[in-house]
């Protein structure tokens, strides 16, 4: 091998190599230490059974594993930790992880997070922990979570502290209509069952006659309290014209399979239809002429192709009655303009101020608006062209080209141009939006227009169904289905009883905020709620852009003290909206502090 030219005297066998290594573990020693920082904990047994590690007579060090059956229940279930946890001052405001990081500030104090000022990553420095408490760098660092993340050196006040300014009593306002609301909750809900009759007749005659009873902040006994069952049969009334029993009449939006082999005697029958058209306009006429007069907070019209919100005014941080539509097709915005309606479209507009904004601003990067995500790339390169064509082709004159270049007529410049238009149609960009005295004409046309009422199909024949917290001429008086229902869930070890309250029917805006307020002290300050949206009316969210500062919240209660909702609830649905064009999905309500997801 020496004599051959391809032979490298550095060259070393395996045997070699791991020789090496094990004589230079050896002269080391076991007490060498590893790269990353070992923390040795009071209490706490090395990896191999024997004395403690701070034991006087321990020589050897150990380094401390992981515990491999640690997961997320015991990590903040640990018998050690919540006794530590009652003995703080926080008196349970901490949830377990930041219990965690609590117990630990006093065993060490090192930096975890080493910041590359390249990449702008947070990197996990591996620490060590008890077995006992099951807690592990992967527990404290969670960065998919929306809690905030802490290191180990915050103080337990100062984890109080952040625990208390995150308290939120209130949840935004959702315009959207709701199909189903789940509530659970470890508390029961047997209040909710076996109403009686003379408690029934209570919740309607106060819903009738719009008064309401003040519940105390905490209920001992909720089975019990009769007003809180006459308050809760309070808020499942709602209005609805036409009332048909044997037709559910929301939602109707892609609801062609409800109505189809029902019983529909106005189908075929000219007369009954125009019957039914007649009265279902003075009911809609005495909707307009309440939420005028503010007796009336807000109403919705749900056809088989779109649903309109009307809010009064002062709702929704408006000046004056607004209105919605979604989805819209390019024929309805053209009819709506042949009558002279004037209308706009929040979210495109959000989106030509946020491209103006960027125009202006140039290299700097400006963050895209929802309504941006909807239109791709290749549809905006489109836009692109049509504005080149509409501007002109003076560039071919600067190349000298103009003879040989092909320009487009103004028939294909005219199809762009619509078929951006048709674009939009059925997407939540279409929603439409109409203010001031607009809406009194937006009320002629839908009395007139032909298309509100399908002229085929399961729902021919069949006026839109109108939804109204208050009575209004023609309307029938609807309770919402509840039923409650206790299941057994597996919880860390064992298993749990969780109470569920399920809630089906139209269910408004004030109708959720009025149970969440019966729920606050009925189940002590703890539920959760599963909304499911009726998805058409997610955008109804869309917030109202004014070119003047918004009426004061006094003024607007004030005006509408005699709507027929609670002054709590009007508060809520006066603030200008927040979700956009979302929904809330999950609502949580932890020690009387809202939190939720949309």
């Amino acid at each position: 091998m020496a004599e051959l030219g391809c032979y490298s005297p550095s060259f070393k066998k395996p045997s070699d190599v791991l020789r090496m290594r094990r004589k230079r573990a050896r002269s080391e020693g076991p007490n060498r230490r590893t790269s990353s920082p070992v923390v040795s904990v009071d209490g706490v047994r090395p990896f191999s059974p024997g004395p403690l590690l701070n034991a006087p007579g321990r020589t050897s060090g150990g380094v401390k594993r992981r515990n491999p059956f640690a997961n997320i229940e015991n990590t903040y279930n640990s018998p050690k930790k919540r006794a530590l946890l009652h003995t703080d001052g926080c008196d349970g405001a901490l949830d377990g992880k930041k219990a965690a990081a609590a117990v630990l500030d006093g065993k060490f104090r090192e930096e975890l997070f080493s910041t590359d000022q390249r990449t702008q990553h947070q990197i996990k420095t591996p620490v060590s922990l008890s077995e006992d408490d099951g807690l592990f760098e992967d527990d404290l660092f969670e960065p998919h979570r929306s809690a905030p993340v802490l290191k180990v050196s915050d103080s337990p006040e100062a984890v109080c502290s952040a625990a208390t300014a995150e308290v939120c009593l209130e949840f935004p306002a959702d315009w959207s209509l709701k199909t189903r609301v789940l509530f659970t909750s470890p508390q029961p809900f047997s209040w909710a069952e076996h109403v009686k009759a003379q408690e029934e007749a209570q919740g309607l005659s106060s819903h009738c006659r719009a008064e309401f009873s003040s519940l105390p902040a905490n209920i001992q006994d909720p089975r019990g309290c009769a007003e809180l069952r006459c308050g809760f049969q309070q808020c499942l009334q709602y209005w609805q014209h036409p009332s048909l029993p044997w037709l559910s009449l929301f939602p109707r939006i892609g609801a062609e399979r409800k109505f189809s082999g029902k019983c529909v005697p106005w189908a075929q029958d000219e007369a009954v239809q125009q019957s039914l058209m007649s009265d279902w306009s003075v009911s809609l006429t005495s909707l307009y002429s309440l939420l005028k007069a503010r007796l009336c907070p807000y109403f919705y019209l749900c056809s088989y192709q779109f649903t309109v919100l009307f809010r009064a005014a002062g709702l929704s941080g408006s000046k004056g009655i607004t209105a919605l539509l979604s989805p819209t097709t390019r024929g309805l915005r053209e009819a709506m303009k042949a009558e002279g309606i004037e209308f706009s479209l929040p979210l495109l507009e959000e989106r030509r101020k946020s491209k103006e904004l960027g125009s202006s601003q140039a290299g700097e990067s400006v963050q895209q608006t929802d309504s941006e995500e909807v239109l791709s790339e290749h549809s905006e390169n489109e836009e692109e062209e049509d504005d080149d064509d509409e501007c002109g082709f003076s560039w071919l004159k600067e190349m000298g080209v103009q003879d040989k270049i092909k320009k487009p007529d103004a028939i294909s410049i005219k199809l762009r141009k619509e078929h951006r238009e048709v674009r939009l149609d059925h997407r939540p960009e279409s929603v439409v939006l109409v203010e001031g005295s607009n809406t009194f004409t937006l009320l002629n046309f839908l009395i007139n227009c032909k298309s509100l009422v399908a002229g085929a199909g399961s729902q021919a024949g069949l006026p839109p169904t109108l939804l109204a917290p208050t009575a209004f001429r023609g309307a029938t008086l609807h309770t919402l289905k509840a039923r409650t229902v206790n299941v057994k869930t597996q919880v860390r070890t064992g298993y749990q009883d969780v109470c569920s309250l399920e809630v089906t029917g139209p269910i408004m805006p004030h109708t959720l905020h009025a149970l969440t307020q019966l729920l606050r002290p009925a189940q002590r300050g703890e539920f959760s709620v599963g909304l499911y949206t009726h998805e058409p009316t997610a955008v109804l969210n869309v917030p109202i852009s004014q070119s003047s500062e918004p009426p004061q919240l006094e003024c607007v209660v004030q005006d509408l003290g005699r709507c027929g909702l609670q002054q709590s609830s009007v508060q809520q649905l006066a603030a200008p909206s927040m979700l956009g064009k979302c929904a809330l999905r999950q609502l949580h309500m932890r020690d009387y502090s809202y939190s939720w997801k949309s």
